[in-house]
């Protein structure tokens, strides 16, 4: 057991997946592993470990936010030695050829600060998915017929920006799409020499205003849980 995961030793896989939403992991696991128990519930944060495919799996929730995530990538590293850790989640849309329900597989993170920000001070590290990773996952998108986006994502510290300017800035360098972890987990990953990978749904878009419905998003999600397992097992 650590501070924030009460699962025993052995009770996490070494891969694991990472929904912000602890619900969503819930959804996750019933979902799409067998024999699928719960091993962590400290602080509302659940984490249920089974099989997908005869596959060991864990899919643990992570919070919301880079401190929040950094947390459980730390413990679920250091304490029960992870390590491919795939970061399932939502994200904005940030291009006009991104679409609501696409999915982004992220190649790199760009960030203006995060939990290790203090290591690096004045040197900005450029946190990047693992190859065998991004690779696996774009064919696993391209045989599910996905319409999907390889390339960079921006990882916010805030949901609620007063930086018009900075967007602006986002999508005139192409950035994909916005959302608030993969930029500390990649960094996380490079630090002890573990795998990781973001795959996103995009469930609303800064340009358009458009919002994916409520209704739509398990199906949808699916799509983005299946390219994660396929590509942690290729």
């Amino acid at each position: 057991m650590t501070v924030h995961i009460g699962a025993k030793p052995g009770q996490i896989a070494p891969t694991v997946l990472m929904p912000g939403d602890p619900y969503r992991a819930r959804w996750a696991a019933e979902t799409f592993l067998d024999g699928a128990e719960l091993v962590n519930e400290v602080r509302g944060m659940l984490g249920f470990t089974g099989t997908w495919r005869g596959n060991p799996v864990t899919i643990q929730g992570s919070g919301m936010g880079m401190p929040s995530l950094s947390i459980y990538a730390n413990e679920l590293i250091r304490d029960y030695d992870a390590q491919t850790l795939i970061r399932i989640g939502s994200c904005g849309g940030m291009q006009d050829h991104v679409a609501i329900r696409d999915v982004i597989i992220a190649m790199t993170a760009s960030t203006i600060t995060s939990p290790s920000s203090g290591i690096f001070r004045e040197f900005s590290f450029a946190p990047c998915a693992d190859y065998g990773l991004l690779q696996a996952a774009v064919k696993a998108a391209e045989g599910k017929g996905s319409k999907t986006h390889v390339g960079g994502i921006y990882s916010s510290d805030v949901f609620y920006s007063e930086r018009p300017d900075l967007d602006e800035q986002m999508m005139r360098h192409g950035i994909l799409g916005v959302e608030m972890e993969a930029a500390e987990l990649y960094t996380l990953a490079a630090r002890h020499g573990r795998r990781a990978l973001a795959v996103l749904t995009v469930s609303d878009h800064l340009l358009t205003g458009e919002l994916l419905p409520s209704e739509d998003r398990e199906r949808t999600f699916g799509d983005m849980v299946e390219i994660a397992l396929e590509a942690a097992f290729s």
